[in-house]
């Protein structure tokens, strides 16, 4: 490992001279007192950087190309880093290298941000791509409900910056009250998340998943009383079917329809004729 002021795989031994470093170009490192050292890398490639320790770890802090850094200017640097690195009796001492790491990661958080979509603008695209798709129903409870619950806690956060914990906030307020609805709300933040990560992202993990931790965080809810509708008693359905037939208006011959098919209310309310086979039809 070497002393502090020791020398690195290079020829020159003390302390360096301006002439020495700029003839130099056998690659290694080399030591010119109090941590300051020449890097070499080859003929073009030379630079230097400070060598310290810090919480028992060994930092090399840059402090530039040789093209553009003197010698005597490397040393006002590397007295500059050291005082930062050591402190003093009002400035605590700092890991410069890890410090400026950390820098670098903000920046790069901050640039990434700028290019991702919020969640808000993600969920409009969304809306927007299956609107022609939707009932009337879909295109008046969907930018309602996440207008008014999701897009105040999450509306303004990108994707990745979301986390359960936001969803949680966000349906703990109707989670009892208003349970339907916070189920919907729900799904459609899921969804929206689902449709803009990468699928071959193996990391990660929808926060809008209505996961055991996120369920057991959320207020317990009261079991549902299951309430059957009255039924017609299967002896007069002949009569009422008899009577349905001579009602005039669409409303009975719409419900003759139901009763005969079993199909679903919203497929005979939304239904068109061309979908439907009739006698002496083509």
């Amino acid at each position: 490992m070497g002393s502090e002021d020791g020398f690195l795989g290079g020829t020159m031994a003390g302390r360096l001279k301006p002439l020495d470093v700029e003839r130099q170009n056998e690659p290694g490192k080399y030591a010119d007192g109090e941590g300051l050292y020449l890097i070499i890398n080859g003929p073009t490639s030379k630079s230097w950087s400070y060598r310290y320790w810090k919480d028992g770890k060994e930092r090399w802090h840059g402090l530039g190309s040789f093209k553009d850094v003197s010698l005597k200017d490397a040393r006002l640097a590397r007295d500059a880093a050291r005082l930062r690195v050591k402190g003093d009796r009002s400035t605590a001492g700092v890991d410069i290298v890890q410090e400026r790491r950390k820098e670098r990661e903000e920046t790069k958080a901050a640039e990434a941000k700028v290019v991702l979509s919020t969640f808000e603008e993600c969920a409009e695209a969304y809306i927007r791509m299956n609107w022609s798709m939707w009932s009337e129903k879909h295109r008046d409870q969907w930018p309602a409900s996440l207008k008014r619950y999701a897009y105040p806690i999450i509306g303004k956060l990108t994707i990745p910056e979301i986390k359960p914990s936001h969803i949680h906030d966000l349906l703990q307020p109707i989670w009892v009250e208003k349970p339907e609805t916070a189920n919907r709300v729900r799904g459609r933040i899921e969804t929206i998340i689902a449709k803009n990560v990468d699928i071959d992202d193996p990391d990660f993990r929808n926060p809008a998943e209505l996961t055991r931790q996120l369920r057991e965080k959320l207020p317990k809810r009261a079991k549902r009383l299951v309430r059957h509708h009255p039924a017609l008693p299967y002896s007069e359905a002949p009569a009422f079917m008899k009577l349905l037939a001579g009602a005039p208006g669409t409303a009975a011959a719409m419900l003759r329809l139901l009763i005969l098919t079993a199909c679903r209310t919203n497929e005979a309310v939304e239904g068109h004729w061309s979908e439907i086979d009739r006698p002496g039809s083509t």
